[in-house]
């Protein structure tokens, strides 16, 4: 894994495809000196030990994180939303600005500095994954508080990705404020239409 250290930001996001919930975006300028041990890509660790890492990123290492909320993803679209995520992400970034962004993917957001994207980065570039170790970390604590304000979908659980029991409690107590509602299986239900098995594939911002 390459390091990807100061001057140099990784920006990763999390939450783009489920079907409630924001997304969240961070940006990562390591410590040379003080990275932390086992920073991976946030899906291949688990949830105690992406916990563990966030916390020492926040003290060893420059840390910017973005929100783009439910009606920044309806009113421009989950991929521009994400973008929105990023930029807000780097503009929280305390210090001084880096010179180059490293982005995971294929498409990098607007930003005052050269970009280069990297297709897997969060595999391959230390402060990228380290960037998503904490989008995921802080999203996840958003869809636990979101769950507590609006029970029985069960955001704690699945985090508003379209499970079958996230499914079944939309049909049964239809979309909650925390709902995209420019999903296809949110616009269905809210237009009164019997939404298809395969509106669920969760593809609408994958």
């Amino acid at each position: 894994m390459k390091n990807g250290l100061a001057p140099v930001c990784g920006l990763d996001e999390a939450g783009r495809g489920p079907l409630a919930g924001p997304v969240v975006a961070a940006c990562v300028v390591l410590d040379p000196d003080e990275v932390p041990d086992g920073i991976a890509d946030s899906k291949k660790l688990s949830e105690e030990r992406r916990e563990t890492l966030c916390f020492q990123l926040l003290l060893r290492a420059r840390v910017g994180v973005g929100i783009a909320d439910v009606t920044d993803i309806d009113r421009l679209n989950v991929f521009h939303a994400t973008f929105l995520a990023m930029r807000r992400a780097f503009d929280a970034l305390p210090g001084e600005r880096p010179r180059l962004a490293l982005v995971d993917g294929n498409h990098a957001p607007d930003l005052p500095c050269e970009c280069r994207t990297v297709v897997g980065g969060d595999g391959q570039v230390l402060s990228i994954a380290a960037a998503s170790i904490v989008a995921k970390v802080v999203r996840d604590r958003i869809m636990r508080r979101l769950d507590a304000l609006h029970p029985g979908y069960g955001f704690a659980s699945h985090k508003g990705y379209a499970v079958p029991a996230h499914r079944e409690a939309l049909r049964r107590l239809g979309p909650c404020p925390a709902h995209r509602r420019s999903f296809a299986p949110v616009r269905a239900l809210l237009e009164d239409e019997a939404p298809s098995s395969d509106l669920f594939s969760g593809n609408d911002g994958a």
